[in-house]
C-alpha cells in the first residue's frame, strides 16, 4: 500500500493531501481490524472536488465537471491512498470492512490509508513538551524573568476584570433606562460584537434597537390563500387528466384484442 502512494504522480498525491485536510469533506468515526480509522462518502469527496478552494490549487488535475472528478478519484483510489469498504452497525461505533471489489461510486464509503503531512503534529508535541518543561523549570529561571511573567499575568487578569466590571454595568445601565426611558441605553454597545478591539468601545453609547416584526395584512393572507387554491386546483385538473389517457390507452388496447 504504501509502495502504490509512493508511486503515485505528484499532482494525484496533491489531491489526497487536499481531500485530507479539507474542511469540506465530511469526516466520520469507524473501526476497521479493531482500529479506529477516518472514512468518508464518496458524494462527500465529489463535492470538495467541485468546490471552489480546489480550483484555486495548483498542480492538481483540472476539474470542471462531475465526471472529470469521478476520474481523478478513481485514481486516487487506484494508488491506494482510501479504500473502498461496506459499514455496518456495531453499537456507537460503525464497523468497517475492505471489500473484495475496489472501484469508485458516489455511493459508496471509503477508509482513509493516508495521514497526510505530520509536521504540525511533531511541531505541536514539541512545543507542549517545552512548555511543560519550562514551566517545570520555573524556580530556576532569572528573577527579573520571573517578574515579567509575574506583571504580565497580573495585567491579563486586570485586564479580565475590567471587563467583566463593564459587562455588569452596562446590563445594569439597560435595565434601568429601559425602564425610565425605554427602550434602554447600551453602554458600548458593540462591546461582544465580532469587531476590532478599538471599534468595541465606540460609540460609548446607543439607544436599544428594537426587533422589526413583519406583519402579515389579509391581503396577504387572501393572495396566499388563492396561490394555494389555485396550486390544487391545477394539481386535480392535471391528476383527471392523467386518467383520461389512461382510460383511452386502456380502450385502445381492448379493441385491440378484440
Amino acid at each position: 500500500m504504501e509502495t502504490q502512494q509512493k508511486e503515485a504522480p505528484k499532482n494525484i498525491l496533491n489531491v489526497a493531501k487536499f481531500l485530507r485536510s479539507s474542511s469540506d469533506l465530511k469526516n466520520r468515526q469507524g473501526i476497521l481490524n479493531g482500529k479506529r480509522v477516518v472514512y468518508f462518502k464518496g458524494k462527500s469527496a465529489l463535492k470538495a472536488l467541485l468546490k471552489e478552494s480546489y480550483g484555486k490549487l495548483k498542480e492538481v488535475p483540472k476539474v470542471t465537471s462531475e465526471n472529470e472528478a469521478r476520474e481523478v478519484l478513481q485514481e486516487v483510489l487506484a494508488h491506494a491512498f482510501f479504500l473502498r469498504v461496506e459499514r455496518s452497525e456495531s453499537g456507537s461505533r460503525k464497523k468497517l470492512e475492505i471489500t473484495s471489489y475496489q472501484s469508485w461510486a458516489e455511493d459508496q464509503y471509503y477508509a482513509w490509508f493516508y495521514e497526510g503531512s505530520q509536521l504540525m503534529t511533531i511541531l505541536g508535541g514539541i512545543g507542549l513538551i517545552s512548555v511543560v518543561f519550562a514551566a517545570v523549570l520555573f524556580p530556576l529561571w532569572p528573577s527579573i524573568l520571573r517578574d515579567s511573567v509575574w506583571y504580565l499575568s497580573v495585567a491579563i487578569l486586570s485586564l479580565f476584570g475590567v471587563f467583566m466590571v463593564i459587562a455588569v454595568v452596562r446590563l445594569i445601565l439597560y435595565i434601568m433606562t429601559m425602564i425610565v426611558i425605554p427602550p434602554g441605553i447600551w453602554l458600548f454597545p458593540k462591546l461582544f460584537e465580532d469587531v476590532g478591539f478599538v471599534d468595541s468601545f465606540i460609540p460609548l453609547w446607543a439607544w436599544e434597537v428594537p426587533k422589526k416584526k413583519v406583519k402579515i395584512t389579509e391581503d396577504d393572507e387572501v393572495a396566499s390563500g388563492s396561490q394555494n387554491v389555485n396550486k390544487d386546483l391545477r394539481t386535480t385538473v392535471e391528476d383527471v387528466e392523467d386518467e383520461e389517457k389512461f382510460e383511452e390507452s386502456k380502450d385502445d388496447d381492448d379493441k385491440k384484442v378484440d
